[in-house]
């Protein structure tokens, strides 16, 4: 028997697929080589299916004789391994950034004579289409949380926005653009403790309490599917934070993250210019302990947030507590620095890779926001939070609004020069 090879995503299994599947188990011994999590969210979406699952049932399909990984989107290492007589694979991929892959698969298989085998595309079936269709009605609260975990398992760096309301969670949602064929989007929310506060006219103090935090949470998961990382500021006391863990846990938020300090909050980003006073380390082991007891599912993440490096205690300190965090059952450290220059963080990153069970780190370069993604993807850090970009923007554009009108005695000039027209804004929610 011949040997055929398809890769494929399978996502979503449709007819299209299965007119692929019969074409090749007319030519031999059909191999499905599955794309994993990690080779798809190379060039688009994480795959609203997990691997594991896909696999069980591509494996299951009719003409399947076996199933493999195939770890990129590449498919030379796997066509060397198996040397298949055949590859198959729909006319679709001869334009558009699998244009390139295609190329690869021919120039792979002259080695040994292989032949590339392409059925007419079927026309009328999207994967994506149907996927923006499903999600269009919404996702369980159980599907949002466990996402970020498979984010940072299958992505070099998850990068997750800002949003403090139902308007920003849907840009968040929406927005991407397209580089040389790939999609570029935010794989996720961070609801802010700051900019939820601002939004409210209220100081970043804590004076918002979770109740109405809470409510902004269920404004943007009503119109979003995206996970949803939540600033949960110090966590509260500890009997408290066990319930917070369970209504989070319950609307379906992946994360929260918590500060290692105790007191009236005062933002960190003031560093030791105000009183802040770190908790000790004990004290907020018991917290992550306790809160970590309290979750029913394992998708729920607790991650710590460290401010030795805010509160000049040194880098020993930060690693201290990066280790001790860990070791009571933190999912993730974000490590948090005010220096502009962002040596902080380099050397904090250096040292933490010594630690051997080491967490998925986080940071939020506001300061230091010249670090490119591929500079901190470098640094091996996980989770990169722009934490209070929309509101910082939606501000000063407000302001040159109303000092336009005040100015011009008219609305015309603000209309003209920074405002979306009428017909925009009353169509911008379906």
């Amino acid at each position: 028997m011949k040997t055929v090879y398809i890769g494929m995503s399978a996502d979503l299994i449709h007819q299209g697929h299965l007119n692929i599947i019969k074409e090749g188990s007319k030519l031999g011994t059909v191999i499905i080589g599955l794309l994993t999590d990690e080779a798809i969210s190379s060039y688009k979406r994480l795959p609203l299916i997990a691997f594991k699952e896909r696999k069980i049932i591509v494996e299951n399909l009719k003409g399947v004789d076996k199933v493999i990984a195939q770890n990129t989107l590449d498919y030379t290492p796997n066509l060397n391994t198996i040397k298949p007589d055949f590859v198959v694979h729909g006319d679709d991929w001869k334009k558009g950034i699998q244009k390139q892959v295609r190329n690869q698969v021919i120039k792979t298989l002259k080695q040994w004579g292989g032949k590339l085998i392409e059925p007419k595309y079927t026309q009328g079936v999207s994967s994506t289409d149907l996927i923006n269709a499903i999600k269009k009605k919404g996702i369980t609260p159980g599907n949002r949380m466990k996402t970020l975990r498979r984010l940072i398992h299958s992505k070099p760096i998850v990068k997750i926005l800002e949003a403090h309301n139902g308007l920003t969670g849907l840009i968040v949602e929406k927005t991407n653009i397209k580089i040389d064929g790939q999609k570029l989007e935010f794989d996720g929310i961070w609801e802010s403790s700051l900019t939820d506060s601002t939004a409210k006219g209220k100081p970043d103090t804590e004076l918002v309490d979770f109740s109405s935090r809470f409510s902004t949470v269920e404004e943007i998961l009503e119109v979003t599917t995206k996970p949803i990382i939540m600033d949960g500021d110090t966590g509260g006391k500890i009997e408290h934070f066990k319930f917070r863990v369970k209504t989070l846990e319950r609307l379906g938020v992946s994360a929260i993250i918590i500060e290692d300090k105790i007191g009236n909050k005062k933002n960190s980003l003031f560093g030791d210019s105000v009183p802040q006073t770190q908790d000790t380390i004990d004290h907020f082991c018991r917290k992550i302990k306790e809160g970590k007891t309290s979750q029913v599912t394992e998708d729920f993440m607790i991650i710590a947030r460290i401010e030795s490096l805010i509160l000049k205690k040194g880098m020993s300190d930060a690693i201290n507590r990066a280790q001790s965090y860990i070791n009571a059952g933190a999912d993730g450290i974000m490590i948090h620095s005010k220096e502009k220059d962002g040596e902080e963080i380099v050397e904090f990153c250096k040292n933490y890779k010594k630690i051997k069970n080491r967490a998925p780190l986080v940071v939020v370069p506001s300061t230091y926001s010249h670090f490119t993604e591929q500079e901190l993807q470098d640094l091996e850090i996980n989770v990169v939070i722009y934490a209070n970009h929309l509101l910082r923007s939606a501000y000063p554009a407000m302001i040159k609004v109303a000092e336009s009108i005040l100015k011009n005695n008219r609305a015309k000039e603000a209309s003209d020069k920074y405002c979306m027209s009428i017909k925009d804004i009353i169509t911008l929610i379906p």
